[in-house]
């Protein structure tokens, strides 16, 4: 079952890894994809209420992605 769950869970993460990309740009216009792994150094992103919404959703998938491959790990 998993061989069909991660790949749409990666396509879901990239989908959102965009939407954050777009929302930041909204945001602080030159912000670059790169700029999001350390967003704090950007105290518009740090303090936006709806930038932080959706790198929630984002930090829920990766965490649900590591979940996954904890559970397909132990099954070996």
């Amino acid at each position: 079952m998993h061989e069909s769950i991660l790949p749409l869970l990666e396509q879901l993460i990239e989908g959102q890894k965009k939407s954050i990309l777009q929302s930041a740009r909204r945001i602080v216009p030159s912000v670059t994809a790169d700029d999001l792994l350390q967003p704090n150094d950007f105290p518009e992103l740090e303090h936006h209420p709806h930038f932080r919404y959706e790198e929630g959703i984002l930090d829920g998938m990766q965490v649900v992605k590591a979940a996954l491959f904890a559970l397909i790990n132990q099954k070996k």
